[in-house]
């Protein structure tokens, strides 16, 4: 036997996603609740410019309360591709517009309560190409060498886990890359 949904109904319904309450019938006969956040999915980029540096953005996070330094990331629009959503959001967060992307990885978020998905990129041959970011955005551009960005981590300046695998990720690719 396999957990089967018993009863699924709409809690929340948001700009970016919704919350569903479902009654499962678990493998051992049992029954409870369990609250998802549904999610369309995500990007997040390493965007790495000719002199070896990564560029952050540094912004207000209201649930965090606070300016948090992050890779940039966005939410992916119905139906899009996350590629497209990546080559997008270098743009509007950076004004860069990446001439090579590649997909790191991709997992699961939070998966014992939200269905979102992040998709990593790292964006190289970077070239000027702004797009307006979106009207809540209010981002401060600022860019790392691998050494500072080591040493935010180690001082927990960094806290932004989706940063922090992104840079990892990026490093491993850079590192094992083919000459």
């Amino acid at each position: 036997m396999s957990h089967r949904v018993l009863e699924s109904s709409l809690a929340f319904a948001g700009k970016v996603f919704r919350v569903r309450r479902d009654r499962i019938l678990f493998p051992s006969g049992r029954e409870g609740y369990v609250e998802i956040v549904e999610h369309p999915g995500a990007v997040a980029l390493v965007p790495v410019d000719r002199d070896g540096c990564v560029l952050f953005v540094r912004q207000y996070r209201h649930p965090a309360g606070k300016p948090l330094l992050e890779i940039p990331a966005g939410t992916l629009k119905q139906g899009e591709d996350p590629e497209a959503c990546a080559l997008r959001e270098c743009r509007e967060e950076t004004g860069m517009a990446p001439g090579s992307l590649t997909h790191l990885w991709g997992a699961y978020i939070a998966p014992g309560y939200s269905t979102e998905y992040l998709h990593f990129y790292l964006a190289e041959d970077l070239r000027p190409s702004p797009l307006a970011p979106d009207l809540d955005e209010d981002l401060d551009v600022v860019k790392f060498s691998w050494e500072e960005i080591d040493a935010k981590i180690a001082d927990a300046s960094l806290e932004d886990a989706k940063s922090i695998v992104g840079v990892a990720l990026a490093r491993l690719y850079l590192r094992d890359r083919p000459s």
